[in-house]
């Protein structure tokens, strides 16, 4: 019955009378695969140049190395009475975003003339970090005008008078620090009752990244020569790991949580440690820095001033930024 008949097939939307014909069209259409091989996938180059750029920062912020400090490690929560980590939170989110080149002095010769810390700061770079409270702190700056160090950081904890103002204000950048950390897989959430009501606490899940962290404190405030560990939250490749820590340890102290990563220590290399601690931030919450030799940390002046050493005069003013918030923690009453 169907000597003689072939099937119509249809390619592409022609018909093609014989199998010669469709063996021909398959061979024409897989040597125009083969020519697009390397555009299979649609991409966008902005995702590939934020993924680039995600790679050379740290996996755990400042703020949240601040915060895992001042964590217990079982209980999951600050203590009570910690009432200076809100305020050196804000600041750390502005020593992020300078570390990141997003922030830097407005360039201007008369802003000499003030006080490091009444300086105005400028946003040079608005993309987006992938980091929240970077983020919500990017857009706020981007759509103000010049402010200085302190107004910023007064402003992003709540700390003004100016009912126009209040909105910049960061709220529960703790629980949001924490959030981020459990994303991370550092922390992990738990409830906890609190007398009348539930909380929720993040105790820590991957004790590793915290240990890090206290031997690099213990490491710049103890020892002779300063040599950090790499890590894959501290890779040896990473920008600022000098200057990041010195950032780390007086950022800490006027949290107010240095001390529970000194535990370690009797109280006699205790008090020389938090010595230490005020050298630092005495030398470095000045501009240009002013690093005095000491017995201890006595290679940080070189491995600071080598990591500066490639950084040309505009991304110096982002590291000015950073000496300006250690001038503000400064002032802070936990410190007097």
């Amino acid at each position: 019955m169907t000597s003689g008949l072939s099937r119509r097939r249809v390619v592409s939307g022609n018909f093609v009378e014989n199998e010669q014909e469709v063996k021909n069209v398959a061979l024409m259409k897989s040597k125009a695969q083969s020519r697009d091989d390397d555009h299979k996938i649609a991409f966008d180059p902005k995702d590939l140049e934020q993924g680039a750029e995600s790679e050379k920062q740290p996996k755990v912020t400042l703020m949240e190395e601040v915060l895992l400090l001042g964590l217990k490690d079982k209980q999951g929560y600050l203590s009570f009475w910690n009432d200076s980590i809100s305020y050196s939170l804000r600041g750390c989110i502005l020593i992020e975003l300078a570390f990141r080149g997003k922030l830097r002095m407005q360039k201007d010769i008369n802003r000499k003339r003030f006080p490091l810390a009444d300086r105005m700061v400028e946003l040079v770079d608005d993309k987006l970090t992938g980091e929240v409270l970077l983020d919500e702190a990017i857009k706020m700056i981007h759509s103000s005008e010049p402010l200085s160090v302190t107004s910023w950081i007064d402003l992003m904890s709540g700390e003004t008078w100016n009912v126009m103002k209040i909105g910049y204000q960061l709220r529960q950048v703790r629980e949001r620090l924490a959030k981020g950390l459990v994303d991370k897989g550092i922390l992990r959430t738990e409830k906890k009752n609190f007398l009348l009501f539930d909380m929720p606490t993040h105790p820590i899940a991957d004790t590793s990244i915290k240990e890090g962290l206290k031997r690099r404190v213990l490491s710049i405030l103890t020892d002779r020569v300063v040599e950090f560990e790499s890590t894959t939250a501290f890779p040896a490749n990473m920008q600022f790991r000098y200057l990041r820590t010195i950032c780390l340890v007086c950022s800490a102290y006027a949290a107010n949580v240095l001390e529970n990563a000194l535990l370690a220590l009797d109280f006699e290399r205790r008090d020389r440690a938090l010595a230490q601690v005020d050298e630092l931030l005495s030398e470095f919450s000045q501009w240009p820095f002013l690093i005095h030799p000491s017995n201890v940390g006595a290679n940080l002046g070189e491995a600071v001033g080598q990591e500066l050493e490639p950084l040309s005069e505009d991304q110096m003013l982002s590291i000015e930024v950073v000496s300006a918030v250690l001038q503000v923690f400064t002032h802070l009453d936990s410190l007097l």
